[in-house]
């Protein structure tokens, strides 16, 4: 956890500067509850990988997000 604001706060923030709408923005999170992807895209993120990391995974969906 982030003291001061919450990722989903951090996102929105990042989003609201118009050099930073097409960032990508990887969150990754121990949470993996029902409905959480979901919030966390309606936040900004630009994908969602839960934790424990598949390196694997998380490798691939970098090389996705940063060669848009």
């Amino acid at each position: 956890m982030m003291p001061g604001m919450d990722g989903y706060e951090t996102m929105r923030e990042i989003r609201k500067d118009s050099e930073f709408r097409t960032l990508p923005i990887l969150e990754l999170t121990a949470k993996a509850m029902n409905g959480d992807r979901e919030k966390c895209l309606d936040a900004g993120a630009s994908d969602h990988i839960a934790k424990p990391v598949n390196t694997d995974q998380l490798l691939s969906l970098m090389r996705v997000w940063l060669f848009r």
